[in-house]
């Protein structure tokens, strides 16, 4: 789908996106092909935002790329899925190292091949010191059992369970809170992600399904936050 970008918004900007990127095996369903074919088509789509977000001045982005309940997809997609993690890294990283970018993966590694944990910490270590875009890819995440490890360490060194000691133990410390959580695909629903870190953010959600998400669509996204009154439990400074 290509289509004129709109003007970038005015700000304010969003220091942080979180976007649950829904829809990739419908649209490979409406086109009568294999659900693989829109998680590859969706890849394409990541690169695109990564770019808008540079061009935008967001200083965060978090995916959400593979749920805990996604293991209970067919065996054969989370095979593909592992397998295009596995390439898109590969192919992906050298470029995304150059712009500058930062990646660090969230969730549960733990049940993922060698091969792909491995990848995974590359990733990280190669572009630890980059100064660009903060990528966060969620994988094997879910936000309850993000909770429930903070809460645990916390416990395992004998410290009091407090908000600020979960905070600091969750997948995403040291970002920003997400000002605007982006979810694709027509669902309107979080999903069980980053629930404690979504307390505050505000929820936009688009029927666009992901293959079809562009830099246009973000646009659209940035400029609906930029209208918002974001008041934090406060009242209207006019009231």
């Amino acid at each position: 789908m290509t289509r004129d970008a709109p003007p970038l918004p005015q700000e304010p900007l969003p220091r942080h996106v979180a976007i649950v990127m829904d829809g990739n095996g419908r649209w490979a369903q409406q086109r009568g092909q294999p659900r693989a074919m829109g998680h590859r088509a969706g890849v394409k789509v990541v690169r695109r935002i990564l770019r808008a977000a540079h061009i935008s001045g967001v200083e965060a982005l978090t995916l959400f790329a593979f749920s805990q309940e996604n293991w209970k997809r067919p065996e054969l997609e989370v095979k593909l899925l592992l397998q295009l993690f596995v390439r898109t890294l590969g192919r992906e990283l050298d470029a995304m190292h150059r712009n500058g970018v930062r990646i660090r993966f969230i969730g549960d590694r733990g049940s993922f091949p060698e091969l792909l944990q491995g990848e995974m910490r590359r990733a990280e270590a190669l572009t630890a010191a980059n100064t660009g875009v903060k990528l966060s890819i969620a994988v094997g995440y879910g936000g309850q059992w993000d909770i429930v490890q903070a809460a645990q360490a916390l416990a395992a060194a004998g410290e009091p369970i407090t908000a600020e000691g979960i905070e600091a133990r969750l997948q995403t410390a040291g970002l920003p809170e997400p000002d605007l959580m982006i979810r694709t695909g027509g669902e309107q629903r979080i999903s069980n992600f980053l629930l404690w870190q979504l307390a505050y953010t505000e929820l936009y959600f688009s029927d666009v399904l992901w293959p079809d998400f562009g830099e246009a669509e973000f646009r659209q996204a940035l400029d609906w936050y930029a209208g918002r009154e974001r008041r934090f439990g406060r009242v209207p400074e006019s009231a």
